[in-house]
């Protein structure tokens, strides 16, 4: 069963940047931008706004994680700083012209999924629009100019993964995933997406050494435990495929997917009494459909044992 997993942490923090340049003073302003552990940050885009003027401008950091603001007016200013991977944060200081302006510290926390810039965000939208409408080229086509314009976005390539997945490019998606995996190697969605490609390759043994690889107390989501489940239950590992679809159920207790498919993980084991009332919580469920009648003669048959 195919799955494909879209994980993105959406943070907007908006700022104006005009072409006129109202903002224009004689000051100065700089800083300085650490991570959580005192460590410089390269690359981090600084963006000022002035109150008054309702215009900015915007710089990088140094290697050193030195920014500086030239010739600009008094004033309130409000300072942005983002840079992928990292929380973007907003500071208000008051610009002098008159006197020297202290630096401003800030520190980037790091955040799991992307922080998005606006240019970035539009450019998801329209991806994940496009995937949903079954557009994969065009969604493709975002995607690819996110990772162009932002390389450090490696978590884009979940999304890149999932378009030649869904195209049946198991090997294009493979490797779209295993560029998260070097970046991320406990990334869950990730290292199960690996596992489905090759489990709809046919390759059922590969598919289950990388379904080992994550920890099971982790996984949360109804749907992928239920993939799970039915991987080891093709692969006739019941005392396997029993833990996940018991906690697929536990998660959404009225699937009945997971409910038939536990059913039948029960009779596998020969354990008649749990698939016996498995099946019979089914039936509150989908009392009249074909399968219901198949169900209905599974009870009736344990019943007579």
């Amino acid at each position: 069963m195919k799955k494909a997993v879209l994980v993105v942490a959406l943070v907007l923090v908006a700022a104006l940047v005009c072409s006129a340049q109202d903002y224009k003073g004689k000051a100065r302003q700089g800083g300085v931008v650490f991570d959580e552990k005192g460590a410089p940050l390269e690359g981090v885009t600084v963006k000022l706004f002035s109150v008054r003027a309702q215009q900015g401008f915007e710089v990088k950091t140094d290697k050193n994680g030195k920014w500086m603001g030239a010739w600009i007016r008094s004033g309130g200013w409000t300072i942005t700083f983002e840079k992928i991977g990292y929380a973007p944060q907003n500071i208000t200081v008051n610009v002098q012209e008159t006197a020297k302006n202290p630096d401003v510290t800030a520190i980037m926390v790091k955040v799991e999924g992307l922080a998005l810039t606006d240019e970035i965000k539009a450019l998801l939208i329209q991806g994940n629009a496009d995937f949903e409408q079954q557009k994969f080229d065009a969604a493709l086509a975002s995607y690819q100019q996110i990772i162009a314009k932002y390389p450090d976005a490696y978590i884009i390539y979940g999304n890149i993964g999932n378009c030649y997945f869904s195209q049946e490019k198991y090997d294009l998606a493979e490797e779209a995933y295993l560029k998260v995996l070097e970046k991320a190697p406990g990334d869950i969605n990730a290292i199960i997406s690996v596992g489905n490609c090759y489990s709809n390759r046919g390759d059922s043994a590969k598919a289950l050494e990388w379904y080992g690889k994550v920890e099971f107390e982790k996984i949360d989501d109804p749907i992928v435990l239920f993939n799970l489940g039915t991987s080891y239950y093709n692969n006739s590992k019941f005392e396997d495929a029993l833990k996940f679809y018991l906690k697929a159920v536990e998660k959404q207790k009225e699937s009945p997917d997971a409910l038939y498919q536990l059913g039948l993980t029960y009779l596998n084991l020969q354990k008649n009494a749990e698939s016996i009332a498995t099946f019979e919580d089914y039936l509150k469920i989908d009392p009249d459909s074909p399968r219901a009648a198949q169900v209905k003669a599974f009870i009736e048959y344990l019943k007579k044992k």
